[in-house]
């Protein structure tokens, strides 16, 4: 849940995220929404990757990121024990 809590600190990657709430979509049509080089962007999809936050399946030549549930569930689990308090 750290690496998750820490990918989530940086602006583009918060960004990021809420362009995939409910949508699927290739590397490049992610990069376009940015003012910055696709190589950069990809870096920010790795950090979501290895934060188990999003999900990547190749479909030809493309890659296409969803997000993980299974990466947020953990986060809201310890939310909803703060919550308690």
């Amino acid at each position: 849940m750290d690496q998750a809590i820490a990918a989530l600190s940086d602006p583009t990657r918060r960004a990021i995220i809420e362009m995939l709430a409910g949508n699927e979509l290739p590397a490049g049509t992610i990069a376009s929404n940015f003012a910055m080089s696709a190589p950069a962007v990809s870096q920010h999809l790795k950090v979501l990757k290895d934060a188990k936050l999003v999900s990547v399946r190749a479909d030809a030549q493309r890659r296409l990121y969803s997000l993980n549930r299974g990466g947020f569930e953990e986060m809201e689990e310890w939310l909803n024990r703060i919550r308690r308090y």
